[in-house]
């Protein structure tokens, strides 16, 4: 795959390295892809080329050392400014090519139905497993609220794991 990034002329590397500094995947992904297709790149590839230079960038991508805030304080306003009532926190499995596996920390709404977005944990900064950090945030932020939280896999990356509703 190394080859792949030596096939791009200098403006598109820079073009793709500034992409992965602001953690925009998807666009960097697009550049590599349209400057390389015609070379028979595919799609696939061009998401490796993409998640080398995370690699090679490590902590210099924006957001890398923890994914955004995780006290209580900034989760709590957060869950305010959603447009329903906070009914339970919950936190989720996902995943993807760049960053293998994540936990979402999700406020689950009543009154509109529906849920909000609250953090995502790409890694811990102190190397805790990464399901155990999030359950940590997530149990503190809903004895705050004073609603119940579920996390179905703390211990195990799971994505199809039971939800809460």
């Amino acid at each position: 795959m190394s080859g792949w990034w030596a096939c791009l002329d200098e403006q598109t590397r820079q073009a793709v390295d500034a992409e992965v500094l602001r953690d925009r995947r998807m666009m960097a992904v697009k550049a590599v892809w349209e400057a390389l297709r015609p070379l028979g790149l595919g799609l696939r590839v061009a998401e490796e080329v993409v998640h080398l230079r995370y690699t090679v960038l490590g902590e210099r991508v924006r957001g890398s050392s923890s994914a955004e805030p995780a006290d209580v304080p900034t989760l709590a306003a957060r869950a305010a400014g959603l447009p329903g009532r906070v009914v339970a926190v919950e936190a989720l499995w996902d995943g993807d090519t760049v960053h293998d596996w994540f936990v979402m920390l999700i406020a689950v709404l009543d009154e509109p139905a529906g849920e909000g977005h609250l953090a995502t944990f790409y890694r811990s900064p102190d190397a805790r497993p990464l399901g155990r950090v999030a359950a940590e945030v997530g149990r503190g932020l809903a004895d705050h609220l004073g609603v119940p939280f579920h996390f179905a896999s703390p211990d195990v990356p799971d994505g199809g794991a039971p939800r809460r509703r």
